[in-house]
């Protein structure tokens, strides 16, 4: 099998993913009632995940087909060191920030929001624990996890991409007994995304990349179920209406049973709870089939967003750094609905600037002659 060029579609949807993260990491934000964790079990974290491990696997394994699976991991490693670096690196700035940002408002306690008294309580341990990745505030527990998970890459690349089978069910093992074992964290916690139930999500996108470059290389398309296809739309439907009935509580617990509560909550997030990974499968499902793989991703809105989900590290860092910056604005406009509004489709709009940007620079470091072309 022969690693062929990635799907735009990709692109699209790691974007949307970081417009939505973005969004709910905004305190008050009326757009955060648009994201997807509103209407279903799973929420803009699973798109991220997901689609980091499609990308991995596409992008390292055709290094690893082309020049070796040893020089794929060396790059692999060398990718997890970067992030490592600016995890720490973005860390630093962001408490910079919060603090700046709780010096200037007076109606609530930024640092406290952000997860941030830990630092002041016990700087010296805070230090440790941020070097040993035990420390994450909020909006940075999925830079760790990604870290975690790229140096796990290496191990399982090459049988990932012969025998894609035996490793998705030894990620499934991993993840059935990801609820007893968990990462240490600050404090005596536990990582609020716990690597041993996330990393199977990110082996199943790496799985639906090998997949989707199969038929590519056979040149078959995917075959059409049509029975799985209305059981991920109905099953889609009613956990959106569920999650809709959450607002009103009382219109929850009229009709919801007894019985189906005790066993449906909690929604375990940590954990990567059964019914969220269901509801993320037959969401991908489902928009795999019906969003076509056509120029409008090209065009307008689409293209900025596929622009920013080619540079998810970048956009998604730039959007740690605007969050709070968005939520101190927001304080100082007096948390009107329109500083609400304005605040979280500036930060995009910045967000987009910076992608355009970053493609910019690329495309004029590959068109720039060399002095030996010269």
């Amino acid at each position: 099998m022969i690693i062929q060029g990635r799907d735009q579609r990709i692109d699209f949807f790691r974007g949307l993913a970081l417009i939505f993260i973005f969004w709910d990491h905004i305190p008050h934000n009326p757009l955060a009632e648009l994201t997807v964790r509103n209407f279903g079990f799973s929420d803009a974290a699973e798109i991220f995940v997901f689609l980091a491990g499609y990308a991995a696997v596409l992008a390292y394994g055709k290094i690893g087909q082309r020049d070796g699976f040893l020089l794929a991991g060396i790059k692999i490693l060398r990718r997890a060191w970067v992030l490592y670096v600016v995890h720490i690196f973005l860390l630093a700035v962001l408490m910079g920030i919060v603090f700046f940002a709780n010096n200037h408002v007076e109606t609530r306690d930024l640092v406290q929001e952000m997860g941030l008294q830990y630092f002041l309580s016990n700087p010296q341990q805070a230090l440790t624990d941020e070097l040993l990745l035990r420390f994450k505030p909020n909006l940075m527990d999925p830079l760790p996890l990604y870290i975690l998970l790229l140096l796990g890459l290496p191990l399982v690349l090459p049988l990932l991409l012969r025998k894609t089978a035996y490793v998705v069910g030894a990620s499934l093992l991993l993840y059935l007994g990801a609820p007893y074992w968990n990462l240490a964290a600050q404090e005596g916690g536990v990582w609020f995304f716990n690597p041993m139930a996330w990393q199977f999500l990110f082996v199943l996108g790496g799985a639906a990349s090998v997949q989707a470059q199969r038929n590519i290389g056979s040149g078959q398309r995917a075959r059409w179920r049509q029975p799985l296809f209305i059981g991920a739309a109905l099953y889609i439907v009613l956990t959106g209406v569920l999650a809709l009935s959450w607002k009103w509580p009382q219109l929850h617990d009229a009709w919801m049973p007894l019985w189906l509560g005790e066993h449906l909550y909690p929604i375990s997030k940590t954990n990567l709870s059964p019914v969220r990974l269901l509801h993320f499968l037959a969401l991908a499902y489902v928009v795999a089939k019906i969003v076509p793989h056509t120029d409008w991703l090209n065009r307008g809105l689409a293209r900025h967003t596929c622009r920013m989900g080619r540079y998810s590290l970048e956009v998604f860092c730039l959007g740690v750094i605007l969050a709070p910056l968005a939520d101190m604005l927001n304080a100082l406009g007096g948390d009107t609905f329109a500083m609400k509004l304005f605040s979280a489709l500036l930060g995009v709009g910045i967000m987009a600037i910076l992608a355009t940007w970053l493609d910019w620079y690329k495309r004029l470091g590959k068109q720039a002659p060399t002095a030996s072309s010269r």
